[in-house]
Formats: structure tokens, C-alpha cells, sequence
């Protein structure tokens, strides 16, 4: 008998106990979908977090101090003055750094009239907008010639604007003070949002690097330096490089360790990433059970449907039916109430995906991958769980199999 035949003798038995085949499948159908829905979410998360962290510069590279042992210890990385300006320099002329600039910052109560408004300023170089990949809404970002001359300038984010400009008047030209000094807005920066730490980015004060060097934090040292790699693929041999640079500006023996630090956005990204890839293995292993569960009750059920077919199976090789025609009747069965629950858990799984973006508003993102792997499993499933019970019924004598009552 052909594979057609079995497939539809399989289907009518199916047919003929509907609601014990679905009762059936419900392990199947919860299996899949709770699969479904958890890899969803574990993709959602990994691709929220590589687009989170990307916004704050996709290629940037982040050198702070204190990396290493000092001399009496491992010192607070505060209290370390190991960057300096002429680390900035040679670092600007590394190859693989397309833009590179010192960072020092200070929290404080920034005012403009009647408003006050807690936020922090960064002093930066004008190639700072590059190396985070951020844009201006209005105004223009201040230029080296402001940095050189210590200018009292200052671009501000939205919620800066927001809060200080709370009448909606233009901030452009208007005068801000920040702990008491006087900075004149001259741009401000498009809306970036909450980066991946729950942090506002748009909560920020940018100002010539030597302004708030001098003239509020009255130090030369730099709290780090942030550069741009000149591509995604250059991230890794310009973290080599900057890290070699800054190793013969600090004249660092081979033997010691660095007092620096270098690290990058991909080895955050791929830090989070794989912890969220192991949070996910987790969820669906948990899910999977279901799986189990359902085609432990394939097996039951199959064992049952052998049971009562016995005198069926025996007519069957009486009149010459092979065992392995048998054997392939129970299996596509079997096969047959896997693949229909995967089918209904594929679209159960679709829809909880659905529900919990919509609702709940966690990120998602269905690959067709795991649509195929579900119905790869369900199939294992289906021959794995069917076979011992079909082998046993094709195993069947068949003098006693006609006896049967």
C-alpha cells in the first residue's frame, strides 16, 4: 500500500475520535507556541538592545582610566588622572579612529530665567556629534576655534530645552547659566531618547571640552576619551590601536598593567546579547517541556488506538499487509497529530507574539527559522513518540490478533 493510501487511512482515523485527537494535540499546540513566542522575544530583545546601544554610536570607542593595578592598589577610577590631552592628540592620529574627542563632565542646576533644571554638562570636542551619530534639530554645534578660545558655549538636548524653555520660545542665542556660569545656546540636538541603561540621552549639556575644563571643574585631566571607529568591521584592530598608542604615550612597561582602559560598543553589544541568548535558551528549555508532555501523550493515545484496532490489524495482515505497511499507517498517525498541533501552535504562537508586543510592549521579532525548526521538532516528535507503539502493533500476531475481543 502506498504512501497515499496510509496517509488517508491515517487522517480517517483521525477524523473518526476528533475530540481525542485535539485533547492530544494540546501539548503539541503549547509546546509550539510557548516556543514560538519565547524565541520572538529573545530576538525582540537582542535586536532592542544591539539598536539601544548602537544609538549611543554604533563604532564608538569608549578609553577610560584606572584599568589596571597602581601602586598601592586598584584606585577608584574617579580619583585616577592617567588621560591627558596629549592623549587625545596622538590618539588622533591614529589610522583606524576617524573622529576622536576628550570627555569630562559635572553635574549641576542649569538656568535660564525663571527655570532651573538638574542635569549634567559634557565637555567635548565638535567631532563628539560624530562619534555618537547624533544630529542638530536647530542651531549649529560649536567649532575647534570655540574649543581654542575656552568660548562660553553650549548645544543642549531636549529635555534640557524642554525644561528650561517651558514657554516654547526659541533657545537659539538665548543665555543659560550652568553652576552659576553663563553659556550661550547655540544649537540643539535631536531627540535620541532612553539608551539601553534606562538613561535619558537627551538630558545633556555639550560645551567646549576647555570651557568646562577651566571654568567649572578647574582640573587638566580627562575623565575619558570617546573615538569612532572607521567601521563596524575596523572596531576591533582600532580598539588594538588605540590601545597600543596610548600604551607608548603612557611609556607603560611591558610587564605592568595598563592604567587605561579600552573598550568598545560591539564587546558591550555582544556581552548583553549573549546574556540575553542564554536567557532565552533558558525560557524556551522551560517551554520545550510542554513539548515533552505532549508527545508523551501521542505515545498514550497511539498505544490506545493500536489497542482498540487490534482485530483490524489483524484482518489487515491475514489478508497480506506487511508489517511495515502497519507500521507506517500507526507512524503517519502519529506524524500526522504532531504536525496538525504544530500548525495550531504556529499560529497560537503568532498571535501571543502579537499580544505581548501590542499590550505589553515588549520587543519582538518572528523568524521564519523558528517556524521551520517547530516544525522540524513536531515531526521528531511525532516519529519518536509513534514509533514504539506502531512497531508494536505491526509486531502483532495475527491468529491472535483476530481472537482479540
Amino acid at each position: 500500500m502506498n504512501l497515499i493510501n496510509l496517509t488517508k487511512i491515517a487522517w480517517k482515523a483521525i477524523l473518526l475520535n476528533k475530540a481525542r485527537a485535539v485533547l492530544t494535540m494540546l501539548g503539541i499546540i503549547i509546546g509550539v507556541a510557548a516556543v514560538i513566542a519565547m524565541l520572538a522575544i529573545g530576538e525582540g530583545s537582542k535586536e532592542s538592545i544591539k539598536k539601544n546601544i548602537s544609538s549611543m554610536g554604533a563604532n564608538m570607542i569608549t578609553i577610560r582610566p584606572g584599568a589596571g593595578m597602581m601602586p598601592g592598589g586598584v584606585r577608584d577610577m574617579s580619583s585616577m588622572q592617567t588621560l591627558k590631552l596629549t592623549d587625545y592628540a596622538a590618539l588622533k592620529q591614529a589610522t583606524l579612529l576617524k573622529a576622536v574627542s576628550p570627555q569630562v563632565n559635572r553635574s549641576g542646576q542649569a538656568i535660564a530665567g525663571s527655570n532651573n533644571w538638574a542635569t549634567t554638562i559634557y565637555g567635548v570636542a565638535p567631532s563628539y556629534l560624530t562619534i555618537r551619530e547624533w544630529g542638530l534639530e536647530s542651531g549649529a554645534m560649536f567649532t575647534d576655534a570655540d574649543v581654542v578660545r575656552i568660548a562660553k558655549l553650549a548645544v543642549i538636548g531636549k529635555t534640557v530645552q524642554e525644561n528650561l524653555f517651558t514657554a516654547g520660545e526659541d533657545p537659539i542665542g538665548a543665555t543659560i547659566r550652568f553652576n552659576a556660569i553663563p553659556f550661550t545656546v547655540v544649537g540643539v540636538l535631536e531627540e535620541k531618547g532612553e539608551n539601553t541603561f534606562g538613561q535619558d540621552q537627551d538630558d545633556i549639556i555639550l560645551a567646549p571640552y576647555t570651557a568646562v575644563q577651566k571654568r567649572i571643574m578647574a582640573q587638566e585631566h580627562l575623565q575619558s576619551i570617546v573615538a569612532s571607529a572607521v567601521s563596524e568591521d575596523q572596531a576591533a584592530a582600532a580598539v588594538k590601536e588605540a590601545t597600543a598608542t596610548l600604551e607608548r604615550t603612557h611609556k607603560i612597561p611591558e610587564e605592568e598593567a595598563n592604567d587605561f582602559n579600552v573598550s568598545s560598543q560591539q564587546e558591550l553589544i555582544n556581552t548583553f546579547s549573549s546574556t540575553s541568548e542564554m536567557l532565552t535558551v533558558l525560557l524556551v528549555a522551560i517551554a520545550a517541556i510542554s513539548l515533552l508532555v505532549g508527545g508523551i501523550g501521542i505515545m498514550n493515545i497511539m498505544y490506545v488506538s493500536v489497542k482498540e484496532r487490534t482485530r483490524e490489524i489483524g484482518l489487515r495482515l491475514a489478508i497480506g499487509a506487511t508489517e511495515r505497511s502497519i507500521l507506517l499507517q500507526f507512524l503517519i498517525e502519529s506524524v500526522l497529530i504532531s504536525i496538525s498541533g504544530g500548525i495550531l501552535g504556529v499560529v497560537l504562537g503568532l498571535a501571543a507574539s502579537a499580544v505581548v508586543a501590542s499590550v505589553i510592549g515588549w520587543p519582538v521579532s518572528i523568524t521564519f527559522g523558528s517556524i521551520v525548526i517547530s516544525f522540524f521538532v513536531c515531526t521528531l516528535t511525532g516519529i519518536f513518540f509513534g514509533y514504539y507503539p506502531a512497531k508494536r502493533g505491526a509486531a502483532l500476531d495475527p491468529i491472535q490478533a483476530l481472537r482479540y475481543e
